[in-house]
């Protein structure tokens, strides 16, 4: 039996850098309103932050859930507000 309420985790560790961000922002636009992943790194992902912000503006909120040193974990929220650009209807 599954858990509706378990969140995505993506340990970047494990993938190329280059496909880091692009499998990050894959599950952030499919999250549905109030979703949220859990992302999994060596280092601070605030250049990821940045991004989010740039692309996306007050449409995902970002909680550090472990600060390194060796491990940074952070949870991505997709806001209820959040509009859909792509697939919701009107």
């Amino acid at each position: 039996m599954s858990n509706p309420t378990r969140v995505p985790e993506i340990d970047v560790r494990q993938i190329p850098p280059g496909h880091r961000h692009p499998a990050i922002f894959g599950v952030l636009t499919s999250l549905q309103p109030g979703g949220a992943i859990h992302v999994t790194s060596d280092h601070d992902p605030r250049p990821l932050h940045n991004q989010i912000e740039t692309r996306y503006p007050e449409q995902f909120g970002w909680s550090y859930l472990e600060r390194g040193p060796g491990v940074w974990r952070v949870e991505i929220t997709r806001a209820e507000n959040s509009g859909c650009d792509c697939c919701c209807g009107n």
